[in-house]
């Protein structure tokens, strides 16, 4: 019985095609992010060409924000190079959830999704991954997700660094940054150690918002992942000291 075309494995372009099709409804939320960030960095007093370089270089839109700020405030190297692996970090967890699926990728193949790596390809990826057909060409699918991203990120980016170069320095700008970030951050707050980070963070940065150095940043980002990783730690003890308790 000949094989039906739908039951035939996914080759790499129609892997490729569906990753683009996948992050095609995320794409609406990063173009305006990638237009507030090239405005916001031109407006910061960054060259037209280094803003766009960070998002070639750095490609992580939260990270460019506070890099560009702290760029702006000249901040020392070594403060922005900490402030961005701590923004990043949730990219570690990205990395080992896929790592099992990529094990046995070649050497190029793993560095260019290392780089390619975001919240919004790693969305559409996993749960392609995790389907339970057996074709060998998923990683084309991820490709295809974090390419469409990449090239939106890169457009929206250039668009608002010459909009941002046209906008009079009297408009100021700085309400994109913070606005910005207030729209990731809320939606994303779904537990007590999340929120209990949001209101320690948020506390600590009203109080030392003049503080040098880009230690208004960092610290509290510090001190909220602290707090809230103190929470969900005692969190499981507290559910099984209650279960104890109806146990008994």
């Amino acid at each position: 019985m000949p094989l039906r075309l739908a039951d035939m494995p996914p080759t790499r372009s129609s892997e490729f095609s569906a990753g683009i099709r996948a992050q095609l409804p995320l794409l609406l939320g990063v173009t305006p992010f990638g237009l507030a960030y090239g405005a916001y960095a031109v407006e910061s007093g960054l060259s037209p060409g280094f803003s766009q370089a960070m998002s070639v270089v750095v490609f992580g839109g939260a990270s460019q924000f506070v890099g560009a700020r702290q760029m702006a405030s000249e901040v020392p190297g070594i403060i922005i190079v900490l402030t961005a692996l701590l923004v990043n970090s949730r990219h570690m967890l990205y990395s080992a959830s896929l790592a099992p699926y990529v094990d046995g990728l070649q050497a190029r193949w793993r560095w260019l999704l290392a780089y390619l790596l975001t919240d919004e390809a790693y969305a559409p990826a996993i749960v392609r991954y995790q389907q339970p057909d057996v074709s060998v060409n998923k990683h084309w699918f991820l490709l295809g997700s974090a390419v469409a991203l990449w090239v939106d990120w890169q457009v929206t980016t250039a668009i608002g660094v010459f909009a941002g170069a046209a906008v009079p320095a009297s408009w100021a700008l700085d309400f994109a940054l913070p606005l910005t970030f207030i729209a990731i951050v809320v939606p994303s707050i779904k537990d007590r150690p999340g929120l209990a980070a949001a209101i320690v963070a948020g506390t600590v940065a009203a109080f030392g918002f003049r503080w040098p150095y880009g230690l208004n940043v960092l610290v509290p980002a510090l001190l909220g992942l602290a707090v809230a990783m103190a929470i969900a730690v005692r969190m499981p003890r507290a559910v099984s000291a209650a279960d104890a308790t109806e146990a008994a």
